[in-house]
């Protein structure tokens, strides 16, 4: 386990259905740029709306930069689901990414995804959700993990239920999504019993 001021190695983890799971690089700009475009209307109903520039080489190339910084911070992990070696897969086949790393009493985090839309189904989003869990408890030595969806994504529910998320509660008006303030089910996966340091 990583100390908490510096940020814990994210070694490339080659996942079963064979897809590549690493950190995000810089040079990840155009092809996060294009698997975005690609799957624009699928992530339109789950998805804040983004400014014009997101939708940027530069836009994306800025985000990159800042969840880099993030990670250094040790406040978060940017991975991307490299399709590389999928045989007619895209460059990025999806992100997963740890928020909101807190350490102290709390030693949690939030974790999103998201999956492209022709490999969706495939088991991509468990696999990168299982390996994610097990990073977060052997190498960031984290005590729980937060997520959320929308009421009516019950795709992402089994996924995060079969990692061994358990629902904890409704927030209402929770994130603002689609052009609206939206409830969210709140789900939690407790990693064990840690000692933080106080």
């Amino acid at each position: 386990m990583t100390e908490p001021d510096s940020p814990a190695p994210v070694p490339d983890t080659p996942l079963p259905c064979g897809a590549l799971m690493r950190l995000v690089r810089p040079d990840d700009a155009s092809a996060l740029l294009a698997a975005y475009r690609r799957n624009a209307a699928h992530l339109a109903p789950t998805e804040p709306r983004r400014g014009e520039r997101f939708a940027t080489l530069e836009g994306q190339r800025e985000r990159i930069e800042g969840q880099l910084r993030e990670w250094e911070a040790g406040r978060a992990v940017p991975w991307v689901l490299d399709g590389s070696g999928v045989p007619g897969a895209p460059p990025v086949l999806g992100t997963l990414t740890f928020t909101g790393i807190v350490r102290g009493p709390l030693l949690s985090a939030s974790v999103g995804y998201w999956v492209d839309q022709g490999h969706t189904g495939r088991g991509l989003a468990g696999q990168a959700l299982a390996h994610a869990v097990a990073y977060a408890r052997d190498a960031l030595g984290l005590h729980r993990l937060e997520a959320g969806t929308l009421l009516d994504n019950t795709a992402s529910q089994r996924v995060l239920l079969r990692a061994g998320f358990t629902w904890y509660g409704t927030a209402p008006d929770y994130l603002h999504i689609a052009g609206a303030w939206r409830d969210h089910h709140r789900y939690q996966l407790i990693l064990g019993e840690v000692e933080p340091r106080l």
